[in-house]
């Protein structure tokens, strides 16, 4: 696959819109893909997951071995502060949205919950994602890059 990190080819400068919280979780809920950050060891990790928005909460679904699963099991009192981002950038204009949540990941332990994002959420990955993880926006912040 072909790398462009060429300038733009759309004339004109471009602009950045400050997107207020509802525009932003609306936008962030018509994709499906996104990207989780999380600590590991103290350090930033980031990983590509596929997300549904429910009730203005982020659920990605994971597995056993997965490190958010062994962090938001082992965590206590609000929960493991995590990012989730997503967007929409064309590749040719570098315009579009992106979107980042802040908040709290908690592991979904109540079965009917889980059953139900097991029916709602379905891996992108070959592998079994027996545990679901929900995250509660604290912080939404969304910029949308446009044409000036």
């Amino acid at each position: 696959m072909p790398y462009d990190n060429g300038p733009p080819t759309a004339p004109g400068p471009r602009r950045s819109i400050e997107l207020d919280s509802a525009e932003a979780l609306r936008l962030l809920g018509s994709v499906s893909f996104g990207r989780i950050v999380f600590t590991q060891h103290a350090l930033p990790t980031i990983r590509p997951v596929n997300h549904v928005l429910d009730g203005g909460d982020i659920v990605i679904r994971t597995h056993e071995g997965a490190a958010l699963t062994s962090r938001t099991r082992r965590a206590d009192g609000p929960g493991v502060v995590v990012a989730y981002e997503a967007d929409i950038i064309d590749p040719h204009t570098h315009l579009g949205w992106s979107v980042v949540v802040t908040g709290y990941a908690h592991l979904v332990t109540d079965a009917a919950e889980l059953a139900r994002y097991t029916r709602l959420l379905h891996p992108w990955v070959q592998q079994t994602m027996d545990y679901a993880i929900r995250i509660r926006p604290d912080l939404v912040t969304g910029v949308r890059l446009t044409a000036a």
